[in-house]
């Protein structure tokens, strides 16, 4: 947190930056304005810190790359949680995996409240195609810290769901983060129930 600032101790500018901001995470995820702040913190400390979070979220990124992600879901939780999950706004994540579920890519596709109006099933089809994708993992962020799924979020996981396993690619989950818990569709039976859905719909 301290790049860019040489011959001094930087201990306390430290200690000042997660006092405002009570987390690692949350100095990662503050604003240029909300750091600059801070006493002693200026634009060549705040690209020192934006760099040590792009540096980050790319190692745990290489952590579930070339596994299967459902045999190694701590991995991908530890790299949920580093990359969206303390966020300020909310986020809606895209994991692209191959036909063994190896993370072939990661990236944000829609920014702002989680709204039908503001999901594109096309897109996101558009882009599992651009990435040769057989499968894909959803994940967002609850900025409340409530992981708790409103009735929008599953109604837009089904969308979803309904729209890739027309183009035959799978939808093996959907995890919301907070601050301190995530929300698995999967574990809750939720994807299960809209593979029976689609089955009996399509069978």
């Amino acid at each position: 947190m301290t790049l860019n600032t040489p011959r001094m101790d930087c201990k306390q500018r430290a200690k000042d930056l997660l006092k405002r901001f009570k987390t690692l995470q949350g100095v990662f995820e503050a604003s240029v304005e909300e750091l600059v702040r801070v006493d002693g913190v200026g634009p060549s400390n705040v690209l020192g810190i934006r760099l040590i979070k792009e540096v980050c979220d790319r190692f745990l990124e290489k952590r579930i790359q070339a596994k299967s992600v459902l045999k190694n879901s701590r991995d991908l939780r530890t790299f949920l949680d580093q990359f969206i999950g303390h966020r300020h706004r909310e986020v809606f994540v895209g994991i692209f995996l191959d036909a063994k579920n190896r993370v072939l890519a990661s990236e944000v596709l829609f920014q702002g409240s989680l709204t039908s109006s503001a999901v594109y099933p096309r897109e996101v089809i558009a882009r599992a195609l651009d990435h040769r994708a057989a499968a894909l993992i959803f994940a967002h962020n609850h900025p409340s810290g409530d992981t708790l799924p409103s009735g929008e979020d599953i109604a837009i996981t089904k969308r979803l769901f309904f729209a890739l396993a027309h183009v035959g690619i799978t939808v093996h989950e959907h995890v919301i983060t907070g601050s301190e818990s995530i929300y698995s569709f999967a574990d809750k039976g939720i994807i299960a129930e809209f593979k029976r859905e689609f089955d009996i719909q399509h069978g």
